[in-house]
């Protein structure tokens, strides 16, 4: 039997929906999977409401105990770490995962952090076979995977790649967890200070191998009409980690989309302008005007402390009803270097943050124990699609309410 995939974080609240996921997935008790964290009390508490036959069991560790991890690591095929605000909590993981060679996954959108951890720690994973993916759950997985699927069809429908795809969020209905404002507000806060960061922020290739930086300008998005849609677009709230992670894939795959490869990432307000019915252009303006102003909120320590008054708390989030019937709905649209174009989509069911994120971040880390060996996939800090591509595909489509599908091509 493969050793066992430990859930670190068990506790937190998107650890606690993956868990009953992989329960859920575990009805004939040969999954193979252990929880962890550092309260004995709430992983005893959260056993019990598991319940059933096949209850899994659990260790006791604490993110800053590198001990304790290490007996994790000793232990697990695959650890998947759920304990954000990862640049406060993460660290100490990742080095040890590096250090013994264990393989890792986590839904980490933290883009400093994560450079933090490939400059300080690739060598050793590559040294000691670890295989350490980040961003797998709603960021990035949709959309590093939606362009690998988007590109996979240009090559067999057109027979070449596309040099600049689009997505656009269509439809999308979800909720916001303690968890994901505490990481908001940590890299508001380190930014705020650091002019350098401020810079690496902007970057959108921040997260490439610094030999693998190609200088292309890419596209700015700003509250505009989009004829490839037909629909107004704003900025995309997770586009700033998204981006980059499908730029890393582009570079880590040895850039089978070209040196000169764009992207960029919106979301579709609606076709009509403003002072007719569905106002597109204002719900697209007051978008753009928004975002920059909130995560200034965010940044500055008194708007800080008043946003987080109405703010959810850690452990806080979207309701079971809101999990249950939220939903993504995302649009592709590939172009060759000539003008022709591919049209792929991506459906997926439940809250995109937790429901859907806990599905993604559980089948990434079967495929990579499962499906992708070491010697195809060696040591090293990989993206979802240049580790795991289509086996992942196949299994968020089999068991976590994906679809993926071809629009057209002509």
């Amino acid at each position: 039997m493969n050793k066992p995939i430990i859930v670190f974080g068990a506790t937190s609240f998107v650890g606690q929906i993956l868990c009953r996921y992989l329960h859920e997935l575990n009805h004939d008790g040969t999954l193979n999977w252990l929880m962890a964290a550092r309260s004995e009390e709430k992983l005893k508490r959260l056993q019990l409401e598991l319940g059933g036959p096949h209850v899994p069991g659990y260790r006791l560790a604490d993110a800053a105990n590198e001990t304790q991890l290490r007996a994790l690591c000793d232990e697990a095929g695959v650890i998947i770490s759920t304990v954000g605000p990862y640049a406060l909590y993460g660290g100490a993981l990742v080095k040890v995962c590096a250090e013994t060679g264990t393989d890792y996954c986590d839904l980490a959108g933290e883009t400093q952090w994560i450079r933090r951890m490939i400059d300080r720690y690739e060598t050793k994973a590559r040294e000691s076979g670890a295989r350490i993916v980040h961003c797998c759950g709603f960021d990035s997985i949709p959309s590093d995977l939606g362009v690998w699927f988007l590109q996979q069809q240009a090559q067999q429908q057109l027979g070449t790649h596309c040099w600049h795809v689009k997505m656009r969020v269509r439809k999308f209905k979800g909720g916001f967890s303690g968890g994901t404002v505490a990481s908001m507000m940590n890299v508001a806060k380190e930014a705020v200070s650091d002019p350098a960061l401020r810079r690496e922020l902007a970057d959108p290739y921040s997260l490439c191998p610094p030999d693998s930086k190609p200088e292309v300008r890419q596209p700015k998005i700003t509250a505009a009409m989009d004829d490839d849609v037909d629909s107004w677009i704003a900025p995309f709230v997770m586009e700033a980690i998204n981006t980059r992670v499908v730029h890393r894939s582009n570079a880590l795959l040895r850039h089978p989309w070209g040196q000169d490869f764009l992207y960029d990432e919106a979301v579709m307000t609606g076709a009509d302008s403003y002072g007719y019915k569905d106002k597109g252009e204002l719900r697209a303006r007051l978008t753009a005007f928004g975002q920059p102003l909130t995560m200034l909120g965010l940044a500055l320590p008194p708007t800080r402390w008043l946003m987080s008054q109405f703010l959810p708390k850690p452990g806080e989030g979207p309701s079971p009803e809101m999990q249950q019937t939220g939903f993504f709905d995302l649009v592709f649209v590939g172009r060759t270097s000539d003008g022709r174009t591919v049209r792929t989509t991506l459906y997926g069911e439940r809250d995109p943050g937790y429901g859907a994120t806990a599905r993604m971040l559980g089948q990434a880390a079967l495929c990579l124990r499962d499906d992708v060996s070491k010697e195809d996939r060696p040591g090293g800090f990989w993206t979802p699609a240049s580790a795991l591509a289509e086996p992942l595909i196949v299994r968020l489509e089999k068991d976590a309410g994906l679809s993926f599908k071809i629009a057209e091509s002509n």
